[in-house]
């Protein structure tokens, strides 16, 4: 493998290809992620040809690039994966559960081959012989049996009822002339395994050839085929020449060919992959295999009674199978768009885009610093200079906007990876599970999305676990034997809040308390419901009977709401037991640039994110009123609020000290409201935001800092952290 990389896959010895290398992985990346969404979505009942041809579509186009590139192992691969999506669009197959278990398992094993290239070869690749087996087999047209090792090859010559280990590589459908004769070619030593690639391609181009079949072959340097055709011996020779030498090629005539026959002329290569037993006939009929239904109801399952035809919809499938539309769609206009696409996309790595978002933050510092430099002109003298600054504010401010959009990336690439681990996981526990994705086009800052990744999957794994219920139990309780968890996402004010939401058992109070109390953690009955949930958030806390490898270690909620935290987020908890659970996380939208407000306190200034400002006013005395322990309430139009005097807070020194706060900010953050107490508000502007752990340390109530027109470093104050203060 190693080789072919090096040598580009080019037959040209002064044009490298390993410069392409990794927008092929790329794009090979994402065919494999698409082909396994809409094998996900695939209905069974009812698979149109455009669903089929768009999942052929990816596998020739990963097929070709491997091919091009050398990368003979994943071209063989899905190779066999391509012929039998081939037979699917062509109707000469119906598809059944188990096809689509050994696809994804496919697209599983090509990533893993793919990730050896990409590391120089490096790694040990996932071995692909039980599914090539499994996948021939399907084409023609049975049911695999358990996946097991795949046979050694023999160490004797094969007998004449030969079966390869592939489906044929689909010929043209020309009329063939002659006596059709089966041969087992044998091709090597070679120096580049698309040698033999190219000898396969032929069948595929030239009408009227014939057909060919890869074998495996015993030594890592020699491919073998199985070929029928009804050209003569010196008529391939000829053909091959122009990528092999004759010298060679091996050919062996096996319908002449004794059980006992001898190994072909001029190599004393033994075995070369063929099998003992035949290949089951093309019009054998596809009988069910037991275990392989996506849940009760589907082909092989103990409970199924009705044909693969009419097979429950699978567990991963987000929307309901009714809604897919029945008529077959045309798929002209399809590819018409992805070809719009793929030519109006362009792939950047991501470090550019921060150096350029890194840029533009600075820019903005500099546009401030001109602005408030700018304010003791006299407009008269200086309106041309005024004009342009204005200009630069504006496009300043559009070009930041412009160059955010780039990092953000909708939420549906995050929501992508769930299906199919909902779907092994729920096969896994024995469960029925449909997932519902809301709010797909949803957008987030790509820093965000990736860590962000990790609890959303932890949540996910948690609601199939220990809230959605066996289908039996469901049942008893009145509920349909399927569970649903339901991912969303949504925009509020300068937020994105995802949710994870089920219909199962919900969180138990009184579990909870009894295990906290085991635990030894203070806790009373008086708590609410909303500070009983919070406890699962301990660390190492866990209400499972028994300890599995999908969960029940306690190590993962902790891991959630720690994570979150750090991205100045929270998480809260709502629950009805008997009804399910919602796990609400509230993330901002970017880690960059932000709008902001500054307040002034004494001599010091403040950011206030201006997506928290709900309002401000000047405060009267006697609307302030103490309570116990020195808290202060304000009333704002018949409501109480809490005072937090930022003063105090920061230990702010007070020079002045005729001047006194005398203004309220209004900031809501998780759902309530506090009064900031400041001296003057000196007005809205867009800040940058730097990491203050980073340069510095952590800081409470402080989520970063900035730099100001004037040079100075201000604050931005967390306001999640100064409504939990109130709250406390």
């Amino acid at each position: 493998m190693a080789e072919a990389q090096h040598e580009g896959g080019s037959s040209g010895a002064d044009f490298d290809l390993s410069q392409f290398y990794q927008i092929f992985f790329e794009e090979a990346g994402e065919n494999l992620d698409l082909m396994e969404q809409m094998l996900l979505e695939l209905d069974l009942a009812s698979a149109d040809d455009e669903e089929l041809n768009g999942i052929f579509r990816c596998a020739h186009s990963i097929k070709g690039g491997a091919a091009t590139f050398g990368f003979s192992d994943v071209a063989e691969l899905t190779h066999h994966m391509e012929s039998l999506l081939d037979k699917l669009r062509r109707r000469e197959l119906a598809p059944i559960p188990p096809m689509v278990d050994v696809l994804l398992e496919s697209a599983d094993a090509s990533r893993g081959l793919l990730a050896v290239h990409q590391a120089g070869g490096n790694g040990t690749p996932p071995s692909t012989v039980d599914l090539v087996r499994r996948i021939s087999e399907l084409a023609a047209g049975g049911v695999p049996a358990a996946a097991a090792p795949a046979p050694a090859p023999a160490a004797s010559p094969a007998p004449a009822a030969v079966a390869p280990v592939a489906a044929p590589v689909v010929a043209a459908e020309a009329p063939v002339s002659g006596q059709l004769r089966r041969l087992e070619i044998v091709v090597g030593p070679l120096g580049r395994p698309e040698q033999a690639d190219a000898i396969a391609e032929l069948f595929r181009d030239i009408p009227g050839l014939g057909s060919i079949q890869p074998m495996v072959s015993a030594k890592p340097d020699f491919r073998c085929f199985s070929v029928e055709t009804s050209s003569s011996n010196e008529e391939l020779l000829d053909l091959f020449i122009f990528h092999v030498a004759k010298e060679q090629v091996q050919i062996r005539d096996l319908n002449a060919a004794a059980p006992a026959a001898a190994p072909a002329a001029g190599g004393d290569i033994p075995g070369f992959g063929l099998f003992d037993a035949s290949e089951p006939a093309a019009d054998a009929p596809m009988a069910p295999a037991p275990g392989f239904g996506f849940f009760p109801g589907a082909p092989g399952h103990p409970e199924a009674a009705a044909p693969a035809a009419a097979a429950s919809k699978p567990v991963d499938v987000a929307e309901p199978a009714a809604a897919k539309p029945a008529a077959v769609k045309a798929p002209e206009p399809k590819a018409a768009s992805q070809a719009q696409l793929e030519a109006a996309t362009i792939r950047v790595a991501v470090n550019k885009v921060d150096q350029l978002i890194n840029l533009v933050g600075e820019l903005v510092i500099t546009q401030a610093m001109l602005a408030q430099n700018s304010r003791t002109l006299d407009p008269a003298l200086n309106q041309q200079l005024l004009a342009g600054l204005a200009d630069l504010d504006r496009n300043t401010r559009d070009l930041q906007e412009s160059v955010m959009s780039i990092r953000m990336i909708p939420m549906s690439i995050v929501f992508s990876r769930f299906p199919r681990m909902l779907r092994d996981l729920a096969n896994k526990l024995g469960k029925r599970v449909e997932l519902i994705t809301q709010g797909e086009a949803t957008e987030l800052d790509k820093g965000l999305v990736e860590k962000i990744t990790d609890p959303l999957t932890h949540l996910v794994r948690n609601s199939c676990d220990h809230g959605i219920e066996l289908p039996e139990d469901r049942l008893a309780k009145g509920k349909p034997a399927h569970g649903t968890i339901t991912l969303s996402a949504a925009h509020q004010g300068g937020s994105i809040v995802i949710e994870v939401r089920d219909d199962g058992r919900g969180l138990s109070r009184d579990k909870i308390l009894n295990k906290a109390r085991e635990r030894g953690l203070d806790v009373s009955d008086q708590m609410s419901d909303a500070e009983v949930w919070q406890l699962i958030f301990a660390p190492g806390f866990s209400t499972a009977e028994v300890v599995t490898d999908v969960s029940g270690r306690g190590v993962g909620m902790d891991v959630v709401k720690k994570n979150i935290l750090a991205l100045n987020g929270t998480v809260e908890i709502d629950s009805a037991e008997g009804y399910g659970m919602k796990v609400s996380v509230r993330l901002p939208l970017t880690l960059a640039i932000m709008d902001g407000m500054s307040v002034g306190v004494g001599e010091e200034v403040y950011i206030l994110p201006l997506s928290s400002v709900v309002e401000s006013f000047q405060v009267n005395d006697d609307s302030v009123s103490t309570v116990a322990q020195g808290s202060q309430l304000v009333k704002v139009r018949d409501e109480y609020m809490p005072v937090i005097e930022l003063e105090k807070v920061f230990q702010v020194p007070r020079f002045d000290f005729e001047k006194s706060s005398s203004i309220m900010v209004v900031v809501e953050a998780e759902g309530s409201r506090v009064a900031l107490l400041v001296d003057e508000l000196l007005g809205q502007h867009q800040v940058v935001v730097k990491n203050l752990e980073t340069n510095y340390r952590k800081v409470p109530n402080v989520s970063g800092a900035t730099i100001l027109g004037d040079g100075k470093v201000a604050l931005i104050l967390d306001t999640s952290g100064l409504v939990r203060r109130a709250r406390h």
